[in-house]
């Protein structure tokens, strides 16, 4: 008995698109034809039919399956190179849930990193919104756990709305103002935080790409003068430590 290429899909619980498909990569060969040109399928394609559905359910990518061949019933190393691959899948998924549920209970902002959540009520610029999507990219632990708790710290921030509408060609006196006004608020963010400036070397994407990185981000994200500022506050933390 011989089936049309529609009923060994249908008995395969497969589809004609997949069925011609697999055709197409080589992973079920060609049947003979009728004298009427049509395609005759035997069971020994309905077999390997539902043997490729078998492994495709399992989680295995065609071109994985076109590495198998019907005498691997117990294809090991690919089976544990996929096993591997759904479990961090599985992690993915139960880290997105748990977000999920912090947003969904108010606990936590679509537009803010799990890690910065306590910071949801806190004021930000926009400039700064972005920069802590990028920040769990870029710091290792202890700095992201720092920069978190500096986040959720309530102490406000009397040079924030100066700094975040200082035009980029603001003058030198201006931006010097502002910078020495900035160098106490952020004296105290360091000694309350000194996690601040501990070693990046656990960086997700390496020390120096993440350096590159943020480098980019803010160059992006901040004007010329607002730059400038923060260099010239950084530098005078600097001094005071001894540091350059």
């Amino acid at each position: 008995m011989t089936w049309s290429t529609r009923e060994v899909a249908e008995l395969a619980g497969t589809s004609l698109r997949a069925v011609r498909h697999y055709h197409d990569i080589g992973l079920l060969a060609e049947p003979d034809r009728r004298a009427n040109g049509y395609k005759q399928y035997g069971v020994a394609h309905l077999v390997r039919l539902l043997r490729i559905k078998r492994l495709v359910d399992l989680g295995f990518s065609l071109a994985q399956i076109s590495e198998m061949n019907d005498a691997d019933a117990h294809p090991e190393e690919a089976a544990r190179a996929l096993d591997a691959e759904l479990a961090a899948t599985i992690e993915r998924l139960q880290q997105a849930r748990t977000e999920l549920a912090l947003i969904l209970d108010g606990a936590a902002p679509t537009d803010l990193p799990t890690e910065f959540a306590a910071a949801a009520d806190q004021p930000m610029s926009e400039a700064d919104r972005s920069l802590t999507l990028v920040l769990p990219r870029v710091l290792g632990s202890e700095r992201l756990q720092a920069v978190a708790d500096m986040l959720a710290d309530a102490r406000p921030d009397p040079t924030q709305n100066r700094f975040d509408t200082l035009p980029a060609d603001a003058d030198e006196a201006t931006r010097q103002e502002l910078a020495d006004r900035m160098v106490p608020y952020m004296r105290a963010l360091y000694e309350t935080h000194p996690g601040l400036v501990a070693p990046n070397t656990d960086a997700p994407v390496g020390e120096q790409r993440a350096e590159q990185t943020l480098g980019r981000a803010m160059r992006e994200l901040y004007n010329r003068a607002q730059l400038d500022v923060l260099v010239r506050a950084g530098k005078a933390l600097a001094a005071e430590r001894g540091d350059g």
